[in-house]
């Protein structure tokens, strides 16, 4: 009686080895490193590690070990002082074209690493670094989205014929005027094979006819959504660039993307990178006969041209034409360098195939006529109005740059009349742009001292809370208490185990689940271990308490294990952040929890007990 099949002691004992073989990396502690990366690629140069080497080596610099892995190179140093002085030498050692960051290393053994197994990764709580919560202007997205539209129903309706006598947007409708309704279903024909999801209403005013044009609601859905997407990609590749080792930039919930930067100090230069959502447009320069500054001074502006400041000039007004040669979607690369004639700062761009055609034929048609660089900015606002924050875009508009064409060119160009620093951030700009402004609605910064203490402090509770409840099961509950606390150790190392191997994040909120889960841990221990006195005190045989206190303890503990997980998934549902790691290590604790307490326990009971005629239990 008591006594498992073979398979269920071997499934029990693999298990636990299997979880201590993960849990071990995080045995062996960390390192701090310096972790280097080129910029806009995934594969790294052996050659810039042996000038790092090399720098370091001038520099009388020693490193514990350096390692290419795929992506990347990594330099081990013994102390974090030594860490920084060796991230700068590295760094006037290399060009720009490569991040060097501080990072943290695990100090796991090779045929650990062979194998693939590592530490469990830590939050920022714990790390130090910054924390940023953004807010996406969705509205301006499909604002933008819809004015695109409107250009090119304008472009379609030219190409086909089709003449209008004006167009406009009003909210989320287009609006096109026509003479007569003959016109307006040809007008349908071609708008419809541009937009197939439309709808369209019409109406007469004044003996014209007016088109309405209105896009599906799950068309405008799916711009805000895009809109959201793309800018998570574009953060990341932005703060790839930044020099941080391991950042986090993912969604959360419907507009907001959380940022964040571990080891990072300084949140202004980080802020800048992730909330500039400028731009650049190609323009010839106006030629009409009318002046620039006429045209300020009585607001007489012709139709095919637009008026605006002319950076290169004080502020100067310039005329430009309306009809825009490149633009910012088309740029496909940007990089910062120096113009051979002038050597003056210069940033040179790449566009796709649509602009470089374009590109090319405006330039064989205009040799000798002047070009301007258009900078266009949209700054995310947050004003308080009646009590309510509404965000509000504030869009900037300049001349950067003015240059006469001198030959014919189309995919690959330079822009120049800027500073070294100001070429470096709109190339960074230019080559990951964002579909929507952002806002910083949320900034946090996290010393590293801060970060210390929090896992000194964590792992106090984590040993105190450990201990106390491993004392009080073995002094009230004997031999069996001390079978419980073999469990506790058990479902310990398998919830380390797990973390380690699914690289979950290990937050201060996930230390709290840990010792939320070690007291829980003991309820299903507790359950079976009165049941089973229960049994004694009734005048049961030891052998029909074991199995009855197991049989009949066993419903009381699914259940309240159950009932907990569910409560911890619609936590990591609907929660964000800390709450979400803390839902995640609870998880995982009741799911060890059940297999520990429930099987690990019985397979102890059985191979200690089972199958022995007893006269007493010492439970």
């Amino acid at each position: 009686m008591n006594r498992y099949p073979l398979w269920k002691y071997l499934l029990v004992i693999g298990v636990v080895v299997l979880g201590f073989i993960f849990a071990m990396p995080n045995l062996f502690g960390e390192s701090p490193a310096v972790q280097i990366t080129k910029i806009g690629s995934t594969q790294f140069p052996p050659f810039a590690m042996s000038q790092a080497r090399a720098a370091l080596a001038d520099a009388g610099i020693d490193y514990v070990r350096s390692d290419v892995m795929p992506g990347k190179g990594v330099f081990v140093f013994d102390d974090s002082r030594t860490q920084l002085r060796a991230s700068e030498v590295v760094k006037d050692a290399l060009s720009d074209d490569y991040s060097v960051a501080l990072n943290l290393v695990p100090n796991t053994p090779e045929w650990m690493q062979a194998l693939g197994l590592k530490p469990m990764a830590k939050g920022l709580d714990l790390v130090g670094g910054i924390y940023f919560r953004l807010r996406v202007d969705i509205q301006a997205a499909v604002e933008r989205t819809l004015t695109n539209q409107l250009r090119s129903i304008q472009t379609a309706l030219r190409n086909a014929d089709v003449r209008y006598s004006n167009a406009t947007r009003d909210g989320h409708n287009l609006q096109f005027t026509f003479s007569s309704p003959s016109v307006v279903d040809r007008a349908r024909d071609v708008i419809a094979q541009l937009y197939p999801t439309v709808t369209f209403t019409s109406y007469d005013v004044k003996g014209d006819v007016v088109l309405n044009i209105v896009p599906a609601p799950t068309r405008l859905q799916q711009i805000r959504d895009l809109a959201v997407s793309q800018n998570v990609v574009a953060l990341r590749r932005r703060v790839n660039q930044l020099g941080v080792a391991e950042p986090i930039v993912q969604r959360q919930g419907g507009n907001n993307i959380v940022v964040e930067l571990p080891g990072m100090r300084n949140a202004a230069r980080a802020k800048q990178r992730l909330g500039d959502t400028a731009t650049v447009q190609f323009r010839l320069v106006y030629q009409g006969t009318i002046s620039p500054m006429v045209a300020k001074r009585t607001g007489r502006i012709p139709l095919d041209a637009e008026l605006f400041p002319n950076a290169t000039r004080g502020g100067a007004p310039i005329l430009l034409e309306r009809q825009i040669v490149a633009a910012g979607p088309e740029i496909t690369d940007a990089s910062s360098g120096f113009d051979q004639q002038s050597a003056s700062a210069a940033v040179n761009v790449s566009l796709n195939s649509s602009g470089a055609a374009r590109m090319g034929e405006v330039t064989r048609q205009h040799l000798g006529d002047p070009m301007a660089v258009l900078y266009i900015q949209n700054r995310s606002i947050i004003k308080e109005v009646d009590g309510k924050q509404i965000q509000t875009t504030k869009r900037i508009e300049k001349v950067i740059n003015v240059a006469t064409i001198r030959g014919v060119f189309s995919n690959r160009f330079q822009i120049t009349g800027l500073d070294q620093e100001e070429a470096k951030n709109l190339a960074l700009t230019l080559r990951t742009p964002l579909a929507a402004p952002v806002t910083i609605v949320e900034e946090r910064t996290i010393g590293p001292s801060m970060g210390k203490q929090n896992i000194r402090y964590g792992l106090y509770a984590v040993a105190l809370g450990f201990l106390l409840v491993i004392l009080c099961m073995a002094v009230y509950y004997k031999a069996f208490g001390l079978i419980a606390d073999a469990a506790i150790v058990m479902n310990l190392i398998l919830i380390v185990a797990l973390l380690s191997l699914l690289q979950a994040t290990l937050t201060l909120p996930g230390i709290a689940g840990i010792v939320l889960t070690l007291g829980m841990a003991v309820d299903a221990n507790v359950l079976i271990n009165e049941r089973i006195r229960e049994e004694l005190r009734v005048g049961s045989s030891p052998q029909a308490a074991i199995e009855a206190g197991y049989k009949h303890a066993m419903t009381a503990i699914v259940d309240a294990n159950l009932t907990t997980l569910i409560a911890a998934l619609v936590l990591f549902t609907v929660g964000s952040g800390p709450i979400k790691g803390f839902a995640v290590v609870l998880s995982l604790g009741i799911v060890t929890s059940l297999f520990t307490a429930i099987m690990g326990t019985r397979a102890i009971v059985n191979a200690v007990f089972g199958g022995r005629r007893l006269k007493r239990l010492p439970v």
